[in-house]
């Protein structure tokens, strides 16, 4: 009965700090009616969001305030895990809502949803005919999912229950103090997007464009206002600072406060940023060389595709500058390679992570080494993370080796969904290694068109590759074992 008490105890402050991400949904849903000051004409569709936000900030202020729990208490990063799939999911479906009044069906609804909050991309709006209320929602949820924003503002006011969400989340602290860390990167990060959107509106983007698209630009999220993405514009300039919002969107939030004090050097030391600026300029000439040349009007043309999109695949954001149905099969791999290998750890990309491909890459020097020293000899494996110098064990690097194995295997089983649907082996490919990690590039599988079946297993997809499965499995095994503890009587005798 004790232990059992004290579980609810523990599952009320759960329910509470849900209930307060809820409430800042609701907050957030409300800020696209902004857009109503200056066009007044689209307020018809005010309600499809009024509703859905009001219903949500009040539910959610209802669950904090019943379910809050006297005095500070310091969750585990189990129960961070549940909090942040319950308030993921929760999330997802209440910003539904504005998609459903807007036309589109449940599954649909849902489909755009989780695309927006995972920073995915993916679409099945016709961005043409929507509304700007609909089309800047779009970018806000990336933008606030990009940074886990909730998890973020709600470990900044709950101070030391902080540790938990962020690393539930897959966040690292950038200093001690949780709440300091979070109000340093909430600064980076919206430091970011008000760079960006003075740079576009200097190279010529329009003032509502050149928000939506720095908001998912460095949420490495990729939604667009128009339907040929960055290509719509055929500029050199809005390329160049997309591509420079695209890779301060990529990087390590450690990585880039070193950079901010002019910590050059340690930075420098950082394994996943050299392995990115190695694959950015292998990927980009070998696409040029193989793939591009001669395609395109102008050698420029050529250099600019072949650049753009190994940057947008490996970075996990999905603009396009160029249609790829007309590529390669090479170009093709590549791409399909880069979406697999996905951003740097703790930042808002996707993938399996640059920091997990280098510990890989440096386990298979390591192995090769050993295997030429005697057998009683020594060695420390060691790579720098931050500022810090950090011993590698075997523990470690069976992690990174299960959660590869998650990540190909679920892989394989959305490409194996998508092509039982009737889609080419190399289409489905393409589009589910875009989908679980969480790029958005799509060679024409995900539209308004698509059967139900591939729509759900996309945003399985998309989910499982945000929260990166781990966290998923243990929040799920740990609601069904708590639960049985809680409220399944134990025999007795």
């Amino acid at each position: 009965m004790r232990a059992a008490r004290y579980l609810r105890n523990r599952y009320r402050a759960i329910l509470s700090y849900t209930g307060l991400v809820l409430f800042i949904g609701g907050v957030l849903m409300l800020t696209p009616l902004l857009v109503l000051i200056v066009r007044p004409r689209e307020a018809a569709g005010a309600w499809g969001f009024l509703l859905p936000a009001l219903t949500m900030a009040a539910l959610g202020v209802v669950i904090w305030r019943v379910f809050r729990v006297s005095g500070e208490l310091a969750l585990t990063l189990q129960e961070g895990g549940v909090v942040v799939l319950l308030g993921w999911v929760a999330l997802c479906l209440f910003s539904s809502w504005p998609f459903i009044a807007n036309g589109s069906n449940f599954t649909q609804a849902v489909f755009e949803s989780v695309s927006g909050w995972t920073t995915t991309g993916l679409t099945v709006v016709n961005v043409e005919e929507a509304g700007s209320l609909i089309l800047l929602w779009r970018s806000v949820m990336q933008f606030a999912g990009g940074a886990g924003l909730a998890i973020i503002m709600l470990s900044a006011i709950t101070g030391p229950t902080g540790p938990g969400f962020s690393s539930a989340e897959g966040r690292e602290q950038l200093v001690p103090h949780v709440r300091h860390s979070a109000k340093l990167v909430m600064g980076i990060y919206t430091g970011y997007a008000a760079l960006g959107i003075i740079a576009s509106l200097l190279t010529g983007m329009g003032w509502f464009d050149a928000i939506n698209h720095s908001f998912a630009a460095v949420s490495t999220g990729g939604f667009s206002t128009r339907a040929e993405s960055i290509g719509y514009w055929n500029s050199p300039a809005i390329e160049s600072v997309t591509l420079l919002l695209m890779v301060l969107g990529n990087l390590n939030f450690v990585t880039a406060w070193l950079l901010l004090r002019g910590k050059f050097r340690t930075a420098g030391r950082n394994g996943e940023l050299r392995l990115f600026a190695c694959l950015a300029v292998l990927c980009s000439v070998a696409l040029l060389l193989l793939t591009s040349a001669g395609m395109y009007a102008t050698r420029g043309k050529d250099i600019r595709v072949s650049v753009f999109q190994t940057v947008t695949a490996l970075t996990t954001t999905g603009f396009s500058t160029v249609e790829h149905a007309g590529w390669n099969s090479f170009g093709w791999l590549v791409l399909i390679v880069l979406m697999v290998i996905g951003g740097g750890t703790c930042s808002t990309a996707g993938g399996i992570k640059q920091y997990r491909v280098y510990m890989l890459w440096k386990s298979l020097i390591w192995q090769l080494r050993q295997f030429l020293l005697p057998r009683s000899a020594v060695t420390q494996n060691a790579v720098y993370e931050g500022e810090r110098r950090v011993f590698v064990d075997d523990d470690r690097l069976r992690q990174i080796g299960t959660f590869l194995f998650l990540y190909l295997l679920v892989l394989i089983v959305g490409s194996a969904i998508l092509a039982a649907h009737g889609n080419g082996l190399r289409e489905s490919v393409f589009e589910y290694a875009s989908a679980i990690g969480t790029v958005g590039l799509s060679v024409g599988i995900t539209g308004p068109e698509a059967p139900g079946g591939v729509l759900w297993a996309k945003t399985v997809g998309m989910f499982l590759g945000r929260l990166e499965f781990i966290v998923i499995i243990v929040a799920l095994s740990k609601l069904f074992r708590d639960s049985r503890s809680m409220f399944v009587p134990k025999n007795r005798g």
